[in-house]
């Protein structure tokens, strides 16, 4: 996925409000932005820190700017939760996820279950519907280690549940984490953090829900997909 636009190199300044951020740009101008992240966003908001923003020139949105990237050193964090449906439609069409090739069709935000919406439906004369959950990951307490979630998600918790039901029925169910850092080789889940969403994950995966875990290449200009990194499961 390539950013339509250039993004701007800021410092970032402080996050508030949960939707709002303050970044100090080259030039020395402070700039509000639009913060799409609603989760803790652990480990990225550290003032100072490098951030990448983007502009747009829509007279109808409020806020011009919106906080796409945090940078440390030579790791790119994507933060921006409303681009993760869009890089994975964009590789599924690409056939450049082997796991979810060769559908017919792709729909996105298909309401199914108990007033939810699937991230994008796969469907195939052939093969069987295929319901893929997609979530953004920018955590990593521990060194080439992301976890997810960052805050308690009853709303993560739904769709694990959701999608359980799903496989039971004999469709097909994936839970798609990905992985908007490039500095890790290995996923887990945050039991520490939410207990409930890492029982339903246990739950999910004895259900028949397929997990995939995949990194991306990071930079100012795009996201794209990057490789397939381990699972690490509790014993």
């Amino acid at each position: 996925m390539d950013f339509t636009s250039k993004l701007y190199k800021a410092k970032f300044i402080k996050r508030y409000k949960r939707f709002f951020s303050d970044h100090i740009l080259v030039d020395g101008t402070i700039v509000m932005a639009h913060c799409a992240n609603t989760g803790a966003m652990l480990g990225v908001t550290e003032e100072g820190v490098t951030s990448w923003l983007s502009k747009s020139d829509d007279p109808k949105r409020k806020l011009k700017w919106s906080w796409e990237l945090v940078q440390k050193g030579d790791t790119y964090i994507g933060i921006n939760t409303h681009n993760p449906n869009k890089i994975v439609q964009e590789a599924i069409q690409n056939n450049e996820i082997p796991e979810l090739s060769n559908y017919s069709s792709l729909k996105r935000e298909v309401k199914y279950g108990t007033n939810s919406k699937i991230d994008i439906l796969l469907k195939d004369e052939i093969k069987k519907d295929c319901y893929v959950e997609i979530k953004n990951v920018h955590l990593s307490r521990k060194k080439r280690i992301a976890e997810f979630p960052d805050a308690i998600t009853s709303r993560g918790t739904k769709h694990l549940k959701e999608l359980s039901l799903v496989s039971q029925s004999g469709l097909r169910a994936v839970m798609l984490y990905l992985i908007q850092r490039n500095d890790c080789n290995f996923f887990k889940i945050a039991k520490d953090i939410d207990k409930e969403y890492a029982e339903a994950f246990n739950d999910a995966i004895k259900a028949g829900v397929e997990v995939i875990c995949i990194d991306t290449i990071l930079s100012s200009d795009a996201i794209n997909i990057g490789k397939n990194i381990q699972l690490i499961l509790d014993k």
